[in-house]
């Protein structure tokens, strides 16, 4: 299960149900994926088929929806 937590142009953020413990969010986009630990803070983790720009824009979407994010990770996972 990957719900989507944000969509935002053309990315969307969502987690993966049955992963690493870490918190950290995957962002698809047409182009390519990245994944960005949300702790201890805010950093990519591995990237797919992104240019430059969209990792950037990716990067700057994940922080505009940080508590966003990190609330639904709560509840997600039960924190």
């Amino acid at each position: 299960m990957a719900p989507t937590i944000v969509r935002d142009g053309p990315f969307r953020l969502f987690f993966f149900s049955r992963e690493e413990a870490r918190m950290h969010v995957h962002v698809a986009h047409p182009n390519g994926e990245a994944k960005f630990w949300l702790e201890p803070a805010i950093a990519l983790a591995s990237h797919t088929g992104l240019a430059p720009k969209e990792l950037a824009a990716a990067e700057e979407i994940v922080v505009r929806h940080f508590q966003e994010i990190v609330n639904a990770w709560n509840q997600h996972f039960g924190r």
